[in-house]
């Protein structure tokens, strides 16, 4: 089968956490003897923005661990020749509507693949407006990753052609050292962005780190300087961008990790955890979440990882977690075997595969309404 992906960024995970993701379920359809074909824009966002931070070298972890992959990059996409032989067609809900519609059209002429749309954000309930610009008409079906964003497209008329399905962890890059070190304090990964989580870094992160006396590394983007006086505030050693790729070697120099869901995660569109609790529990780190709503059962809370409802709680758990090596390691290892058993990339692509199958059963784009 060919596969046809057109994403923001495949070279580039700044600020595009979608991109982890993708890296491992293409690497994993192509391991499986797949063809895959990757487009993004010469000019997108996030790669723009790492290369001005980083400069070229900034792009080469991603290569070094996916020697596999590659993107074609265009100013102006010739969709014929890209569309040509595709069997399966996945477009990314961060590209310009207009590509959204143009390759639906395609599909609508006659095209003869599997045309699907993927959203991996919070607009279709923060900003509906703005994913319902996308002319939707063409496609065959959405894959949404959660539940409760699937039942908004199923309110916007696409009934049992909008899929779950989930983020995952790439277990060929994320899992434990092979020779434990010592580890020491807390880690977080992740990016300041917009405030949409201000109050809950300081809640649940900054607070309880500094009482529970346990250093705390973070890494990310979009720290504005306000956001860098609050984490010197803390004591917060902060270290900037970090390669997705040297995210597993991170995690395995610290003693525990902490989730932060964004608050349209906890309110609006629960049951959807970002793929970085996929890819922490994968490389057997103890993880405490800010309250978290696992609505879909995903995870087995109190065994896979700890959720705590006040910044009192998470001292205590932190407190606990450095005073108990046994605690550590059962959650580490709990983790560690859910994500093998459900959550990897290996089996998003089986689940991918099983939707392909059905919706080449019954093949006719649907007359839908747009997004």
């Amino acid at each position: 089968m060919k596969v046809v992906y057109f994403t923001h960024s495949l070279e580039s995970c700044w600020n595009h956490g979608n991109a982890h993701f993708l890296r491992g379920v293409l690497r994993d359809l192509i391991a499986r003897g797949h063809e895959v074909a990757v487009h993004e824009p010469r000019d997108s966002w996030s790669r723009a923005n790492l290369v001005a931070d980083h400069g070229e070298a900034g792009l080469e972890p991603y290569r070094a661990a996916y020697p596999e992959l590659t993107s074609h990059r265009f100013d102006q996409p010739e969709l014929e020749r890209a569309l040509d032989g595709a069997d399966l067609v996945i477009v990314h809900e961060w590209n310009q509507p207009a590509l959204v519609a143009a390759v639906g059209r395609a599909r609508q002429r006659g095209g003869h693949f599997i045309l699907l749309f993927h959203d991996t954000h919070h607009r279709a309930v923060s900003e509906p407006s703005g994913i319902r610009t996308f002319d939707l008409s063409g496609y065959d079906g959405v894959l949404a990753f959660g539940e409760t964003l699937a039942a908004v497209y199923r309110r916007w008329g696409w009934g049992d052609r909008v899929f779950v399905w989930h983020e995952a962890a790439d277990i060929r890059l994320f899992h434990p050292p092979t020779e434990e070190g010592p580890r020491e304090g807390l880690i977080w990964i992740g990016n300041w962005g917009d405030g949409e989580r201000t109050k809950e870094l300081e809640t649940f992160l900054f607070a309880p780190a500094r009482e529970a006396g346990l250093g705390l590394d973070i890494h990310g983007v979009r720290y504005p300087r306000e956001a860098l006086a609050t984490l010197k505030r803390y004591g917060v050693r902060y270290h900037g961008w970090l390669a997705n790729a040297a995210a597993p070697a991170a995690f395995a120099r610290h003693m525990a990790t902490v989730h932060v869901p964004r608050s349209f995660y906890v309110r609006q569109l629960p049951g959807i955890p970002t793929i970085r609790v996929f890819e922490a529990l994968a490389c057997g780190i103890p993880l405490v979440s800010a309250p978290w709503e696992d609505s879909e059962g995903l995870f087995t809370v109190g065994e896979d990882l700890l959720i705590v409802q006040s910044g009192e709680a998470m001292t205590r758990a932190l407190r606990s977690l450095r005073a108990d090596p046994d605690l550590r390691r059962a959650l580490a290892e709990r983790g560690l075997a859910t994500i093998r058993a459900r959550h990897t990339c290996s089996h998003r692509v089986d689940e991918l595969l099983a939707i392909v199958a059905r919706l080449a059963a019954t093949p006719a784009a649907p007359e839908m309404e747009t997004a």
